[in-house]
C-alpha cells in the first residue's frame, strides 16, 4: 500500500533476496573509516535524501547491489530491487581536462610527500590544497559535478539504488583512494607514470641519480672461492643420490595463516557472508593440516606435532 513519508510518495516494498551480491562490510555505524572516503560519503548525505539514505543503507549491506564497474569518469552497476530485473545505475563524475590535470600533477610533484603517500595507498590529508592551487577540486563540490541515473520507477534522483552504491563506493575508497581521481579521469596507472615523468622536476623532488660502480677486491681480504664444476657422470645425473635424513628440515604448518592474502588487503567488493580474510583463513589452515598429514603420509586429523 502506498503511502505519505519524508514529503514522498511512493510504494513501499521489499527487493527480491539475492545470492551472492556486494555486501558492505560494515554492519552497523559509518560506511567509511578513512577521512577521504568519508568525505565522499558526506557529499550523498548532503543530498537530503530522508529515507532514501537508511533504504540505500540496507540494501548495500544486504547484498542488493549485484556488481559495480567502475570506469574512467563512470560508475555502472547493476542493484536487484523489487522486480524481477535489477535496475541499472549509472554514476558520472565531471572529468578534468588534460590541462587541468597537467596542472594538478605538477603540484603533486613538487611536494614530495604527496606522491611518497599516494604510491603508499594513501591520501594526503591536505591533498585539496594541490587541487585547489590550480582552481579545480578532486571531491565533488557541486551538485552537477555528478550525474546519476537510475532505471527504478522512483522519480526522485538520487534514489535508494543509486544510494546503495553509493555507500559501498565509500567502502571502496577505503581500500584504493586511486579510485577517487580514476573518476576524475586519471586512472591509477597513468598518475603514478605521469609522477615519475616530472619526478627529477621541481626544487623539492630534484635528486641526482648515481650508478654504483662495480666493487673493487681489497688486497689482501679472503677471496671467495670459485665454485667446482660439475662432474660428468650420467648415473649419478640421472638416478641422483640418496636424501639425508634432515633434508626437509623443521616441518610444521605456518605460524600465521592466510599472510599473503592479508598483506594484499581487502578484496574489491568481496560477495562473501563473512570478511575475505577470515574466510581464507580458515582455508588455508584446513589446507595446512591436510598438506602435514600428506607429506607424512598420514590420515588427516592424526597426530600432527612438528617433526624433524
Amino acid at each position: 500500500m502506498a503511502r505519505w513519508h519524508d514529503d514522498e510518495f511512493f510504494p513501499r516494498s521489499r527487493p527480491k533476496p539475492v545470492r551472492g551480491g556486494i555486501k558492505a562490510r560494515s554492519r552497523r555505524g559509518a560506511f567509511a573509516t578513512s577521512w577521504w572516503a568519508q568525505r565522499w560519503t558526506a557529499v550523498l548525505e548532503g543530498f537530503q535524501l530522508g529515507a532514501r539514505l537508511a533504504r540505500g543503507r540496507s540494501y548495500a549491506r544486504g547484498g542488493q547491489v549485484l556488481d559495480i564497474d567502475v570506469e574512467r569518469g563512470r560508475v555502472r552497476a547493476r542493484v536487484q530491487g523489487s522486480r524481477p530485473a535489477p535496475y541499472r545505475v549509472t554514476i558520472e563524475m565531471k572529468m578534468l581536462s588534460a590541462a587541468q590535470w597537467s596542472k594538478v600533477v605538477d603540484a603533486l610533484a613538487h611536494e614530495l610527500r604527496f606522491a611518497a603517500k599516494l604510491l603508499a595507498g594513501e591520501m594526503p590529508q591536505d591533498i585539496e590544497s594541490a587541487f585547489r592551487g590550480v582552481s579545480v577540486s578532486l571531491f565533488p563540490e557541486r551538485r552537477d559535478d555528478l550525474r546519476t541515473e537510475c532505471s527504478c520507477p522512483d522519480w526522485s534522483n538520487p534514489c535508494k539504488h543509486i544510494a546503495a552504491v553509493y555507500y559501498l563506493l565509500g567502502e571502496e575508497f577505503d581500500r584504493d583512494p586511486f579510485l577517487l581521481f580514476a573518476l576524475r579521469g586519471m586512472p591509477r596507472e597513468e598518475l603514478i607514470h605521469a609522477l615519475a615523468q616530472r619526478g627529477d622536476v621541481g626544487p623539492k623532488t630534484q635528486r641526482k641519480r648515481r650508478i654504483a660502480a662495480p666493487a673493487q677486491p681489497v688486497a689482501g681480504a679472503e677471496q671467495t672461492p670459485a665454485p667446482e664444476p660439475l662432474r660428468a657422470q650420467s648415473e649419478q645425473f640421472w638416478n641422483g643420490e640418496p636424501l639425508p635424513g634432515d633434508f626437509f628440515g623443521e616441518v610444521q604448518p605456518a605460524s600465521t595463516s592466510a599472510s599473503l592474502v592479508k598483506g594484499l588487503g581487502p578484496f574489491p567488493f568481496w560477495r562473501g557472508d563473512a570478511p575475505l580474510i577470515e574466510t581464507m583463513e580458515s582455508l588455508y589452515a584446513h589446507a595446512a593440516e591436510r598438506g602435514l598429514a600428506a607429506f607424512l603420509g598420514r590420515e588427516s586429523g592424526e597426530d600432527s606435532d612438528k617433526v624433524r
